[in-house]
């Protein structure tokens, strides 16, 4: 059986921090879902030809885009991969984190607010790739915004496709009591990691790294990029 391509894919985390705590915004696959069906995860997908055309209000800050160029698997640009997760999060929630622009080469839920999408706003926090014998692998980059970058009300998903089910903010200390893949377990460590060292009213800290577990090559491996 041939191995399915690795496509360039990104997840994006929204985290919503209070003095109460913190929270997480995830949805359930579909049962009849090829990837991951019945499981949790962050909204995200993969990366389309699109996504490198795609205006930036603000570019990727470093080090976060410099980290994205370490041992890529495709040819996605790190703004094609940012762009994508903001794209996937907008229409599988129906939120925005975006700024004022004119012109409508944005996606579409982007262009019909008037804005163009944020990248400035993202913080890397991990990569893994799908290992083999899964009937799809992706080159996974997980991105974290803080819930406060977000236009709009963060509690409605009017416009959000019916990708994921069960959209909700879970508490992120409850989270990884729901079903969900082994590497979204990995991700919630991190994060919990991240979101513990700033205060709610602080900006979340440049991680000293970025973990990434590859599964390109006949063993898995596991580094840090720096």
């Amino acid at each position: 059986m041939t191995e399915p391509a690795i496509r360039d894919a990104a997840s994006l985390i929204l985290l919503r921090r209070t003095p109460r705590g913190a929270a997480v915004l995830m949805g359930m696959r579909g049962q009849s879902a090829a990837f991951m069906p019945s499981k949790y995860v962050f909204p995200g997908g993969a990366v389309d030809p699109g996504d490198g055309r795609t205006p930036l209000a603000r570019p990727l800050a470093e080090p976060h885009r410099r980290r994205l160029l370490v041992e890529p698997s495709g040819a996605a640009s790190p703004g094609a991969i940012a762009a994508a997760g903001l794209r996937e999060l907008a229409e599988e929630t129906g939120l925005l984190i975006g700024r004022p622009a004119a012109g409508t080469e944005a996606p579409a839920p982007f262009a019909e607010a008037g804005l163009w999408p944020d990248a400035g706003t993202l913080t890397y926090l991990f990569r893994a790739i799908t290992p083999p014998g899964r009937p799809r692998r992706f080159d996974a980059h997980f991105f974290v915004a803080d819930a406060a970058s977000l236009v709009g009300d963060p509690d409605d998903f009017g416009r959000a496709c019916d990708e994921l089910s069960h959209l909700h903010w879970v508490a992120l200390d409850e989270a990884r009591r729901l079903d969900l893949p082994f590497i979204t377990e990995v991700v919630l460590a991190e994060l919990s990691a991240l979101a513990a060292a700033a205060a709610p009213d602080e900006a979340l800290p440049v991680p000293a790294s970025v973990p990434f577990f590859d599964n390109r090559g006949p063993s898995p491996r596991f580094v840090q990029i720096d």
